[in-house]
């Protein structure tokens, strides 16, 4: 089983490590690496690519996973709650705990270790996760730091268009034109790699700053997830991959974006990216044991 856990992880965090040493040694040679570009290309093109590829085809059934959905909402939700109580005990604005600990790393993290960890056929599964947790983030989390955001326009974000497109697709009983589909399948390919390869970047300009609070999140993340992953799969009789992949998906780190969302609003972003590098190095002992808990 420890081989196992090895072979999931490794190829997560090998990637992880090319992209944070490659940002380092940059970095050396005076120069900054600039993921912009990339990143938005990821976000616009290659992540829209995989999800519809993933929720388009006609092998997927919307509802065989509705009740994953929902326990994926349950959970995200409850953690949020969890980082509202911590932040009064902690005396921290609940703005800045609350976030990191409701909104996880379900794409540069969860997707590629959703499918190495249970195949390629648990990938609309691991598409339906990431879609919720994108969402909410989107919704919710813009809400939160900005009560006058226009949640209207959430339709122009290119991810959520995206699965609105193959969900109606799939829905409608039509097949995309196979070349298409599979030029459309060959761009989403690109996403999970660099995906994590980002993170790595981003996490080689973090800061080790506000590290005690870093490191009592970065425990109570994935604690307070996979509790709550264990009790949702109770309620919503989840089984087999299902039920195994919600605990996984509640290990998860804090998501990236949550620093992006508290630079653009000014709320303590060192701080949070502090939140966010720590809780995703976390990861390395956090992840093995979710992993351990589903296939013992």
């Amino acid at each position: 089983m420890l081989l196992r856990i090895v072979a999931i992880v490794f190829p997560v965090f090998a990637i992880v490590a090319v992209g944070w040493l490659y940002a380092r040694l940059t970095a050396l040679r005076g120069r900054q690496l600039d993921m912009g570009f990339a990143n938005r290309l990821n976000m616009d093109v290659f992540v829209p690519a995989l999800v519809f590829a993933a929720l388009a085809t006609k092998d997927f059934d919307l509802a065989a996973h509705l009740r994953l959905a929902w326990a994926a909402l349950f959970l995200l939700l409850g953690s949020g709650l969890c980082g509202w109580i911590l932040s009064r005990c902690l005396r921290e604005s609940p703005l800045t705990l609350a976030p990191p600990m409701m909104f996880i790393n379900a794409g540069n993290m969860g997707l590629p270790l959703l499918v190495l960890a249970f195949g390629e056929a648990a990938l609309p599964a691991a598409v339906v996760l990431f879609f919720v947790e994108n969402t909410l983030h989107y919704t919710l989390g813009t809400w939160l730091l900005d009560r006058h955001a226009r949640l209207w326009t959430l339709w122009r974000v290119p991810v959520i268009a995206a699965a609105m497109l193959a969900l109606a697709i799939n829905l409608a009983g039509l097949e995309p034109w196979p070349p298409l589909f599979a030029a459309i399948k060959l761009l989403g390919d690109v996403a999970v790699p660099l995906l994590l390869f980002s993170l790595g970047v981003r996490l080689a300009s973090a800061r080790f700053s506000d590290v005690r609070l870093a490191l009592f999140v970065a425990a109570a993340r994935p604690l307070a997830g996979m509790a709550l992953a264990a009790m949702l799969v109770g309620i919503f009789g989840l089984t087999g991959k299902e039920a195994d992949m919600l605990i996984v998906f509640g290990a998860l780190p804090p998501a990236v974006l949550n620093y992006v969302f508290a630079e653009r609003y000014g709320q303590e972003p060192q701080k949070v990216a502090s939140l966010v590098m720590v809780g995703n190095l976390a990861a390395l002992v956090f992840v093995p044991i979710a992993l351990a808990w589903v296939f013992a």
